[in-house]
């Protein structure tokens, strides 16, 4: 039986023979792209970014650049070259009315700074400073003759306003008019669909994210650096880090919620909304902190061992030129691509027609269909950032793989990151599509599962269905977990299967399969190994989270009016994440793939002198030390039942 079994295993025959994998899901990576482009060519043609960006008045013209003309519209087509901002002729009383604002507004050239209480005191200010803020054919000299012009000039008295570095509009500092001005706004975000919030929440923090994904680069970096060079003091280093960030951040949380919460003066909207969402935060932040506490505590000696496996996986790394770097081209690639989305995002949400009213104002309708591209924008943008993630594990484990099976380990193989490279993009790029491709299944329903939520929390219930409600949030709640931890184990189980597809060259599903048979018939061996490490690593991303974090309080809290969290923090807390996983991945997989190939060189070898191990001595000591470590824990732990079984008296130690 034993030969059969043996007879059935795979044969490895580690970088001998290539042919190209999964053939027809790269086929259908390029046919989807294909989608793709023609959505981003649609966009371009038919939307406007800039009407968000830049701003628009009722009759169609975008400030700050010249427009062409509305068929129907008198006053649309003119050249706001040298009038920027917008605005709101009732900027006191706005109110919505079928998610668009009923005030009339226009392009100006400045907001007006003080009170201006009459006519006079409008013309006067037009004539000074050359902002006029009536209706455009209304001639300056017609503001105190024309009996029209309390319909075509802004409510009096106008409040003091200033511009507002977001979407360029004028906003008033009366506290009353404030108050009204910030509600409708904010009210309007909530009335819009879920698209529509992430477009706004992308414009509403675009210049703090940005800054706050470079703070998490720059801490991904170092990090990096850390673990390159990594020594007892530094492991030791980093946990007391993490553990103070942890604190911190969670202590700041509560922190705010209680001043959010007595602020006399939280009576917005938006308030009132970063008071729930700091309390989520915060108790999310606490059970993390309580979980990833008693973990630290509970393998606080094990760490040693830790230690020994990165001073390997540091060997190993410096053998191959350039790897460390790696994940900065990926950075950039993954870069360029979110920026393109974001392009393409903004475009699509405002792609419409432009129709003229009878008041001779303009609407922009959107046109059928926008919805599904929108969707179809999303899956790519999941699908094409895991594609490029699954690339960059390739290769990262394909180079892995043509150090660990060199014979002379002091005459390490010529540009094995370009050999990698070249192997990928001519053989295996369809089983980096099929791995990403499962990642993204697993995503979509997590992202139906939040939109049904969204949905639900927004329909009013009556008294009867509140149980229900309740029912249908925990069963939420149990589903978002499941696929979460769903999603964990199967990139876990495709970066073992790209590790064996760089050996072999077979396509995705047999890779999977023998990754799989192997990795169980050695759990024993490398399980504890493996998971030590992924813990020292999540800890890194931890601590990169945590401190990037804390950066977007401090920078959302000095806009307490104008901005809701969840969107914001939620892409600071992302992009870190994304970012930290990114670069530490490099460890992460030289780490999996060295792991793979000892298990496979312990089958496919024997130490003889026919079958010499590709092995080197440091890894095999530390192997064995560590598997001693965890068969001497098991026996004196089962030693005392074996005892008393047979009768023998337990001693006290």
């Amino acid at each position: 039986d034993s030969g059969d079994s043996i007879s059935e295993r795979q044969e490895w025959r580690p970088v001998i023979y290539r042919k190209c994998t999964d053939t027809l899901w790269l086929l259908l990576f390029c046919l989807f792209w294909a989608g793709l482009m023609f959505i981003s060519g649609y966009a371009v043609v038919a939307g406007a970014a800039e009407r968000l960006v830049l701003g628009y008045d009722s009759f169609g013209n975008i400030c700050g650049r010249k427009n062409t003309p509305v068929e129907g519209a008198n006053l649309s087509g003119l050249d706001m070259t040298n009038k920027k901002y917008v605005f709101f002729l009732n900027s006191c009383s706005l109110e919505i009315q079928s998610l668009k604002i009923s005030s009339l507004s226009l392009c100006v050239s400045s907001c007006p700074q003080q009170q201006l209480n009459s006519l006079e005191d409008l013309q006067s200010f037009a004539r000074n400073n050359g902002s006029f803020l009536c209706v455009y054919n209304l001639n300056v000299s017609s503001y105190t003759l024309d009996p029209e012009a309390a319909q075509l000039c802004p409510t009096l008295p106008v409040p003091p306003s200033k511009s507002f570095p977001l979407f360029n509009r004028c906003v008033p500092q009366n506290p009353e008019c404030y108050s009204k001005y910030a509600s409708v706004l904010i009210s309007m975000v909530n009335e819009m669909d879920v698209f529509h919030r992430i477009l706004s929440g992308i414009l509403a923090g675009r210049d703090t994210v940005m800054g706050l994904s470079v703070l998490a680069l720059a801490f991904s970096l170092i990090l990096v650096l850390a673990f390159r060079f990594i020594q007892t003091l530094l492991v030791h280093t980093l946990i007391a880090l993490v553990v103070f960030g942890l604190l911190f951040v969670s202590g700041v949380l509560w922190w705010l919620h209680y001043d959010y919460k007595n602020d006399p003066s939280t009576e917005l909207e938006t308030e009132k909304e970063n008071v729930k969402f700091l309390l989520g935060y915060a108790i999310f932040s606490t059970i993390v902190t309580v979980i990833l506490l008693s973990l630290i505590f509970a393998l606080r000696k094990r760490l040693q061992f830790a230690v020994q496996l990165f001073r390997i996986v540091g060997k190993i790394i410096g053998r191959i030129p350039f790897l460390i770097f790696q994940p900065l081209w990926t950075f950039l690639i993954l870069i360029v691509f979110w920026v393109f989305w974001v392009a393409v995002l903004l475009s699509l949400g405002t792609a419409g027609t432009a129709q003229s009213t009878s008041g001779g104002q303009v609407e922009y309708r959107a046109l059928s269909g926008i919805c599904y591209m929108a969707w179809y924008h999303f899956l790519g943008l999941i699908w094409t950032s895991e594609f490029i993630l699954a690339c960059q594990q390739m290769v990262i484990a394909g180079a892995v793989v043509t150090c660990y099976f060199n014979r002379n380990k002091n005459n390490p193989p010529p540009h094995p990151l370009l050999s990698s490279i070249s192997v990928l993009f001519c053989y295996h790029l369809g089983t980096a599509v099929k791995g990403s491709f499962l990642i993204t299944i697993l995503r979509i329903p997590r992202i139906v599962l939040l939109y049904l939520y969204n949905t639900l929390n927004q329909k009013v219930v009556i008294n009867h269905f509140i149980l229900l409600q309740k029912n249908s949030k925990c069963l939420f709640n149990c589903c978002f977990c499941w696929v979460c931890f769903q999603k964990s184990c199967l990139r876990c189980f495709n970066q073992h299967a790209y590790t064996t597809t760089a050996i072999n060259g077979t396509n995705f599903c047999t890779s999977a399969k023998d990754s799989v048979c192997i990795l169980a018939r050695n759990s024993a061996k490398l399980a504890s190994i493996s998971c030590f490490g992924d813990f020292l690593l999540f800890l890194g991303k931890v601590f990169v989270v945590c401190f990037t974090v804390f950066g977007g309080l401090m920078a959302f809290n000095y806009h307490r009016e104008l901005q809701a969290w969840v969107v914001p923090l939620l892409l600071v807390g992302f992009f870190a994440y994304l970012m930290s996983h990114n670069f530490l991945s490099v460890f992460e997989v030289t780490a999996d793939a060295m792991l793979l190939c000892f298990a496979i060189d312990m089958e496919t070898n024997d130490g003889t002198a026919e079958k010499p191990y590709f092995v080197d001595q440091e890894l095999l000591t530390f192997v064995s030390q560590s598997n001693k470590l965890t068969e001497g824990r098991k026996h004196r732990n089962t030693r005392p039942f074996q005892d008393n079984e047979d009768g023998t008296e337990l001693q006290p130690m």
